[in-house]
Parts: C-alpha cells; structure tokens; sequence
C-alpha cells in the first residue's frame, strides 16, 4: 500500500447523499481478480447512458474533472454491499479521497485498508469545497493528512479529525499484512522456540520465501 502523506488536485463534485457500493462500482464488473481496469466501471450508472456513451452532464467526463484526485459528496458515501471493489474503483480512476458529511461503515474502514483516506467533514463545509471545487482547474485542494487539514485554494485551512491508529496507517502505507510484517521477528521467534519446544507441530516463518 502507498503512503498517504499530501495529496494536491482536482476536486470533483458529486452533490448527491447515499451513494451505494452497487453505484460506485455495479456487481457486474466484479468477476475480475485484479484491481486494475475497475476504474473504467467507476460509477457506471451515472457516467454511461444505455448505448454506452457517456453521459456528457457527469462530473468525471467532463474537464478538468476527468483527472479528479479528490471527491466531495454528501452524507452516507459507500453505503449497501460490503465490496472492497468500491474503494478499488475509485483508487484505479485516481481519486485518493473522498470527503463528505459521513460514509457507509464498511466502506470507511476498507477505504482505510486500501489507502484512500475517507474525510467526515460538515455538510455546510462540504457544500463550500464543492463550491471551490466549481471553479475549474485553477481551485485545487491540498489534503495534509499530518497536519489533518484540508487547504482551500484560498488558502484556508479545515481541519478534519483521524484516528492516531488509522493515521499512523495511512503514512506510512501499513496495510492489515503490513502491520503483521513489522512483528516479523518476534513472530519468527516465537515460532522457532515453539518448533523446539514441540517439534512435532509443523511451522513455517514469516521471512521464509514464498513457495
């Protein structure tokens, strides 16, 4: 997982609450094995008439839009189905975080899990970046996840809450195996000392290489 530190870009608009997993990414686009290529569903619904042309009043088709790294909706972001695709869909487009009054609870905490760094902020300030977010090209947001503060292209700063936990996580790219793997020592160890004290166990180590 890549580190989240501070992101800089484009913010899309996309004023619409309750935005379910089966919008952001349809159940259909979910046989494939791999993230990569699910950026292209992103939305489906919404980006794509019947015909498969584009819809030409979304958001993400239209510029500078198209190149979106940041996303502000409103309340209840990622609610419905518990797909980890949803984040992976948004991350395969670019968008590296959404901010909005509040999200679906599992969408949170696998965005977390995935790098995007989802942002809870009022709807009244949500409404005001997306009013930034209006202006084009030229009205970029900063998001500093160590200050904890988006900065507004007039240069204000709004600060957002994070948990120290989730925080730590995110800047330093630690994923669920990645947070197993800095205990990679003790755990070999506490593994080789079970190995001798009971050798009829089978063990395996953590740093031993992959079959």
């Amino acid at each position: 997982m890549q580190p989240f530190t501070k992101l800089t870009g484009v913010a899309a608009a996309l004023p619409i609450s309750n935005v379910d997993t089966d919008k952001i990414i349809p159940a259909r686009f979910l046989k494939i094995i791999t993230r990569a290529g699910l950026g292209k569903g992103l939305f489906d619904p919404l980006r794509y008439r019947p015909d498969g042309s584009e819809e030409p009043g979304f958001v993400l088709n239209r510029e500078p839009y198209r190149h979106a790294k940041i996303l502000i909706a409103h309340e209840n972001f990622g609610c419905g189905s518990s797909r980890e695709h949803a984040p992976w869909a948004l991350m395969d487009f670019g968008i590296s975080c959404v901010i909005a009054p509040s999200f679906g609870d599992i969408f949170f905490n696998n965005s977390m899990k995935n790098g995007l760094l989802p942002i809870r902020l009022p709807r009244e300030i949500c409404d005001l970046l997306m009013a930034d977010a209006a202006q084009g090209d030229n009205a970029r947001l900063t998001i500093d996840l160590h200050a904890q503060v988006v900065v507004r292209p007039n240069g204000e700063e709004i600060h957002f809450e994070m948990d120290p936990l989730r925080k730590h996580l995110l800047l330093n790219g630690l994923d669920d195996i990645g947070q197993t793997l800095q205990h990679a020592p003790a755990i070999d160890r506490y593994e080789t000392a079970r190995q001798a004290a009971q050798p009829w166990f089978p063990t395996t180590t953590l740093t031993d290489p992959a079959p």
